[in-house]
């Protein structure tokens, strides 16, 4: 197992990973890091000094390449043992050569040994030397083979002190203080704050502007523990069984879990690292935060955090923070960080992902009216509808309306082909009482009936009124002759993404009003899935389920079983050959429905079934 094996602390850079791959590292590595000033080896996919060097100067890391004959430090000096003899006698009978070290007494006397100052440096290494240490069930030496460069950390200097004594006094108290001082090293003064990675490596103006700085790496901080937590720790109850595995459609994960109001502050967290680009981070969270949803208890410790599988330290010690304070600090950072909130309000414009949020914010744009002043001709069809519906598409859907929605759309596909069935999925079904937007799957026993179905059903909406705006109309499945989407190895193939379905993203308005005038009703998001009978359960179970757990569906299914999952459809991995898990196994008949077509599929993967309300992972 990762866990047994003593690697160093390990920074993760997520070029040229992509996201199933960049999911599995972040779980396996035991010793991670988000903290790149923190990290001893910087682990990558990458193969060459320059790229390495890049990386650094990227995250405002400066350091200073190590030459190969200074690798291998020259061993200490021994040590000179003390003459006791010739101890001073200091009217004090606090020194016992009988139950003092002679360390103690050499460090309490005579202050602490001299010992070069030798700067922490950094190693940037081959992703394969993890994983072939992984394989040879032990750290594999980090030799040219593997290491790509290494640095020494530039240091920032000491705090200059408020007045020096130029002439050092003899007498024994300055002694023992000066011993003390040097074991205790004074905080830095406000003015000589060090930056994070995120930010300048060193503050404008500082005294020390010519030399580059980081921040110097630190050991983790240590879990502390009240002997009222120590008692509740010896009667902690279970870990579930099914939160001994990292794969989140294994368990059972409620809306409102017992630890709710821990799980919004760690969302809060992710949200900020979502809008910073810290891939890494925010799969570091999510692993974490479906653990903590799942976990059926309130805590009660802090070891009771860091014994489960994807928390650790790390989450222990934020949940002792909540503990101690009622919040935590990273999480009101976002909420006072004027920047997160402009990047989180151009997150929340329909058709803006986070890459596009911080491309508006380096414009120099603040607000809602700096992008329709400045770039509206240079916004995308989809983005200039989601500025347009901005305030609208933030209102919550109650599920009465959710239903409302679902019944008229049920009835136009029914009015132009007899016999379609239709599952309201997304939050709703999985018990949400109001929803972001409207997700529907439709399908009929007759394959034709659905080829490109998504067309004629848009057509019929709008012609009633019911749809104002297309934001996306794709009929991909049908041009692939309505079968599962190909799998071609494991290289990433353009279009193969999660959902390939037949499917209209559209701007949802409820044309019957009261009263003269403009309608008042609210625009709403609706999504219409077309799916062929022979995987509506595939479909129903993609579109159900939280984003966490599908995505460890598909690392499920590909690492446990060896099978490619969507919601098209399930393929081998070993020949690319659709593999039916819905019809019926001993007669061959399809599923009498959607919903026993669902459970077909959690069989047909081996999963233990679970509810819909059982899915809610963030």
């Amino acid at each position: 197992m990762p866990a047994d094996l003593d690697f160093p602390v390990i920074f993760l850079l997520p070029s040229h990973l992509g996201s199933e791959e960049l999911q599995e590292l972040v779980e396996q590595i035991p010793t991670l890091t988000y903290d790149i000033n923190e990290a001893e080896v910087i682990l990558g996919k990458i193969s060459r000094k320059e790229r390495a060097l890049f990386e650094l100067r990227k995250r405002k890391l400066a350091t200073e390449e190590v030459e190969k004959d200074e690798r291998t430090p020259p061993a200490s000096p021994p040590r000179k043992r003390i003459r006791l003899s010739a101890t001073p006698a200091l009217g004090s009978s606090d020194l016992d050569s009988d139950t003092c070290s002679e360390g103690e007494i050499q460090r309490r006397l005579v202050g602490p040994v001299s010992v070069p100052k030798v700067e922490p440096t950094v190693k940037v290494a081959k992703l394969s030397w993890f994983t072939d240490s992984l394989s040879a069930g032990e750290v594999l030496p980090l030799d040219d083979k593997y290491a790509i460069y290494r640095g020494r950390k530039a240091m920032q200097p000491p705090p200059a002190p408020a007045s020096v004594q130029t002439t050092p006094t003899k007498s024994t108290s300055n002694i023992l203080t000066r011993a003390h001082e040097d074991s205790h090293p004074r905080t830095p003064p406000s003015s000589q704050k060090r930056y994070s990675s995120q930010g300048s490596s060193q503050k404008p103006g500082s005294t020390y502007a010519s030399h580059p700085v980081t921040k110097t790496p630190k050991r983790p901080a240590l879990l502390r523990q009240t002997t009222s937590e120590h008692d509740l720790d010896t009667h902690l109850p279970p870990i579930p069984p099914c939160l001994h595995t990292t794969y989140s459609c294994q368990r059972s994960t409620p809306a409102n879990p017992p630890n709710q109001e821990f799980i919004s502050l760690l969302l809060q967290i992710r949200l900020a690292r979502t809008l910073t680009g810290d891939k890494i981070g925010v799969r570091a969270y999510s692993s974490a935060i479906a653990t903590v949803a799942a976990y059926p208890f309130p805590f009660q410790t802090q070891n009771e955090v860091a014994r489960l599988p994807g928390c650790g330290q790390k989450i222990a010690l934020l949940y002792q923070e909540y503990k101690t304070s009622g919040t935590l600090k990273e999480a009101e950072e976002y909420k006072s960080d004027p920047k997160l909130q402009v990047l989180k309000l151009f997150y929340d414009i329909w058709g803006v992902a986070e890459t596009t949020a911080r491309e508006f914010y380096n414009k120099g744009w603040r607000d809602i009216d700096d992008v329709v002043e400045y770039g509206w001709d240079g916004l995308t069809r989809v983005q200039q509808i989601g500025v347009k519906y901005y305030d609208e598409f933030l209102l919550k859907i109650p599920r009465r309306e959710v239903e409302e929605i679902g019944g008229v759309i049920l009835k136009e596909a029914n009015k132009i082909e007899e016999g379609f069935g239709m599952v309201i999925v997304g939050g709703y079904r999985r018990g949400k009482k109001e929803s972001g937007d409207v997700d529907v799957v439709l399908s009929h026993r007759d394959e034709e009936a659905t080829r490109g179905f998504v067309e004629r059903i848009v057509v019929g909406l709008e012609r009633r009124g019911y749809i104002t705006h297309t934001l996306l109309l794709s009929t991909a499945n049908t041009e692939r002759g309505q079968e599962p989407v190909a799998w071609k190895g494991d290289s990433r193939v353009a279009g193969s993404g999660f959902d390939t379905l037949d499917k209209a993203l559209v701007v949802w308005q409820d044309p019957n009003y009261e009263g003269e005038g403009r309608n008042t009703n609210p625009h709403r998001r609706v999504d219409i899935i077309i799916s062929p009978w022979k995987t509506a359960g595939c479909a129903v179970l993609g579109w159900t389920s939280g984003t966490t757990f599908q995505r460890d569906l598909r690392r499920y299914c590909k690492k446990e079983k060896g099978l490619k999952f969507d919601s098209s459809g399930v393929r081998s991995r070993k020949d690319g050959a659709w593999v039916d898990l819905e019809s019926d196994p001993v007669t061959g008949e399809p599923a009498p429905d959607m919903l026993t077509a669902e459970r077909r599929v959690f069989n047909g993967v081996g999963l233990e079934w679970r509810e819909p309300e059982e899915r809610c992972t963030n």
